[in-house]
């Protein structure tokens, strides 16, 4: 289920980037596609925008609805650790104790006194 529900969330998220970057904020959204005797209720400015308007909405919605399930299913997943250094092995470097630094060596200057 897990599986399933992430691949939902990832799709609907690359689609809905798709869908946003399609539109135009001046409201002649797919320009381009519009026009033609054929398809024009569907493809008109007007026609275009409120498609993408409604997709942008729906898409807009399930990720919403994918995010939250996702929360809430993890959230009630048991966790075998409670932090992510817990869960780092521990190496034999890491187990000795670290040595003591040396004192740096600090140069003489000589006394110019006279």
């Amino acid at each position: 289920m897990e599986t399933v529900l992430l691949v939902i969330h990832l799709l609907v998220a690359i689609f809905l980037v798709c869908f946003i970057l399609m539109q135009r904020s001046g409201g002649g959204a797919l320009d381009g596609l519009g026009g033609g005797n054929g398809a024009a209720n569907f493809l008109s400015a007007r026609g275009t925008g409120n498609f993408l308007t409604r997709t942008t909405a729906i898409l807009a919605t399930i990720f919403f609805i994918t995010s939250i399930s996702l929360s809430i299913y993890y959230k009630n997943v048991e966790r075998k650790t409670n932090s992510v250094l817990d869960a780092a092995p521990v190496s034999d470097v890491q187990k000795q104790a670290p040595a003591t630094p040396a004192e740096p060596e600090v140069p003489s200057v000589p006394n110019s006194e006279k």
